[in-house]
């Protein structure tokens, strides 16, 4: 018996001084002949100014008809005044609203997954804010709910996924001194283990392959320069292969995303937020998606942030977005064949 098809995605609005409208309406056009669909969570009058044909829907289940005419938006519950390049603390009700009712429609099946757009941290923070990003409030928005299949370890991990190269921060958002100093073998094991069970089961790999960088240059050089990649990621790296998993390192982090070294893994473990996503970024800046793994629902967003700089110009890229919606209904999709 086939699995039914996926529902369509919710995105959210993200920060609505940013470019995240900008690039919902061109992800609609690129996608609403072939899909996958999905459905902003938004002001439909802030969409439709932006030059969008906007169908707006009271339940998810409309927007798989509507999709292919009109960008269906379901509505917030107050309009949202804001100015392209602005972010205001004031919005932050109808941001954190919007990624609430979207974690809720996943969680419920009535969404098959969440494409959030970029946040404005700060104003976010201003407003009472209390997660330093999308990862952190989404872990804690759907702590309580079964993870996809039982015995699964649970996230949220971030991962950075492009063509060519998927990355994972083991410390996220945290400035690089505590960063280092909060690395635990422990930590690393958690982590890489939830990324190696995502690549087998949302990315189809039969034998995930890890790589885990060294924190230090050269990767301490056998303790000659830091103590960290012998005492931390080493022990790390042998409790992942007993667990089954194939693990390589530490790493010299200088030389192992070349293109002939990325063919010896599929994953590779970073231990701070820069090592991970500089050379993500650097190689796949507009195809390259944020996948949080280890969570009970599909979550992917855009590699970039708010681009309030050029808000409003109407030369923001969609491409990342339109990535981000693809791979989650790739996801989606997965795992309903294998429920």
């Amino acid at each position: 018996m086939s699995a039914p098809s996926p529902q369509p995605l919710a995105l959210t609005m993200g920060e609505p001084g940013g470019v995240g409208g900008e690039i919902a309406v061109k992800a609609w056009r690129a996608l609403a002949g072939a899909g996958p669909a999905f459905f902003a969570i938004d002001d439909p009058a802030r969409l439709a100014a932006l030059g969008a044909p906007v169908a707006e829907i009271n339940t998810p289940e409309a927007a798989a008809a509507a999709f292919s005419a009109r960008l269906p938006v379901l509505p917030l519950d107050a309009r949202v005044e804001a100015r392209p390049g602005v972010a205001d603390a004031m919005n932050a009700p109808h941001v954190i609203s919007s990624i609430r009712r979207a974690v809720a429609l996943a969680l419920s099946g009535a969404a098959s997954g969440v494409v959030t757009n970029p946040l404005q941290k700060a104003s976010l923070i201003a407003s009472g804010f209390e997660f330093p990003g999308h990862t952190e409030f989404l872990g804690k928005l759907t702590e309580s709910a079964p993870m996809a299949r039982p015995g699964l370890h649970r996230g949220p991990v971030m991962m950075i996924a492009g063509p060519s190269l998927k990355t994972v921060p083991v410390t996220v958002h945290a400035p690089l001194v505590q960063a280092v100093r909060s690395l635990t073998s422990g930590m690393i094991v958690e982590k890489a283990i939830v990324v190696a069970e995502a690549l087998a089961i949302d990315f189809g790999l039969e034998a995930p392959r890890l790589a885990l960088a060294g924190v230090n240059p050269h990767a301490g050089e056998d303790g000659a320069l830091g103590s960290e990649d012998r005492e931390i990621i080493a022990p790390a790296v042998e409790a992942l292969r007993k667990a089954g998993v194939e693990a390589i390192g530490p790493l010299s982090a200088d030389t192992m995303f070349h293109e002939e070294a990325r063919a010896r893994y599929d994953a590779a473990i970073c231990m701070y937020h820069d090592q991970a996503l500089i050379p993500a970024k650097t190689l796949a800046f507009h195809e390259a998606v944020n996948v949080t793994l280890g969570l009970p629902i599909v979550r992917t967003s855009p590699d970039h942030g708010t681009a309030l700089d050029i808000a409003g110009e109407g030369i923001a890229r969609a491409d990342s977005l339109i990535a981000a919606i693809r791979l989650a209904g790739d996801i989606a999709a997965r795992r309903a064949r294998l429920r």
